[in-house]
């Protein structure tokens, strides 16, 4: 199998490719940030995702030749409003105070560079979590497991915050960031096979 560019620090999503057996490299993107007033906010990972993309395909020096690139972004909405990596304590404590006791979306945007055709395919994978209501001990106990770190919405589906996670509409592998199903059909749908 061909490396794979894996556009992202993020260790869950690197766990992924191992279980899947991908061999890959990582580069971390650099680019900002900025959210385009006229996109819908379900469409902020998948805009993300292709321009961590495109950050790692121009930082590459031209005589490189790369197959392919894959760049994710996952956030969480919840009331028209959209939660990314808290920032802080602070933040990662009014994040799950506005999340806890209600149904929000997790939405992880997906875009595969293939560079042999020049071309790059995108998804969007939304996930409907329920949490429980917390009290402010469980709020601040959660925190002080320190799992908030680099976790959209300041928690990890796969840790302790499934102590207050009652349901789950979609597939875990979406809520931690590189949902399996959807990688799998846009490599097979661009001929990379993992199953060899």
């Amino acid at each position: 199998m061909e490396p794979i560019i894996l556009a992202s620090s993020s260790p869950r999503r690197q766990e992924i490719l191992k279980l899947l057996n991908i061999p890959f490299k990582v580069m971390i993107p650099e680019f900002e940030e900025n959210v385009p007033s006229d996109i819908p906010l379900e469409e902020v990972p998948e805009f993300f995702a292709t321009k961590k993309v495109s950050a790692v395909a121009h930082s590459l020096p031209p005589s490189q030749e790369f197959s392919w690139i894959l760049g994710a972004d996952t956030a969480i909405i919840c009331n028209k409003k959209i939660y990314g990596k808290p920032k802080d304590l602070e933040e990662a404590y009014q994040f799950l105070k506005q999340l806890q006791g209600k149904t929000h979306k997790v939405i992880t945007g997906l875009a595969l560079f293939n560079g042999e055709l020049h071309y790059v395919t995108n998804r969007t994978v939304i996930t409907k979590v329920t949490m429980s209501p917390m009290t402010d001990e469980e709020i601040n106990w959660y925190l002080n497991s320190g799992e908030w770190h680099g976790a959209a919405g300041g928690y990890r589906i796969q840790g302790l915050a499934s102590c207050f996670i009652t349901k789950i509409e979609g597939t875990n592998s979406a809520v931690v960031g590189l949902p399996i199903f959807e990688l799998y059909d846009m490599l097979k749908e661009q001929g990379y096979s993992i199953i060899k």
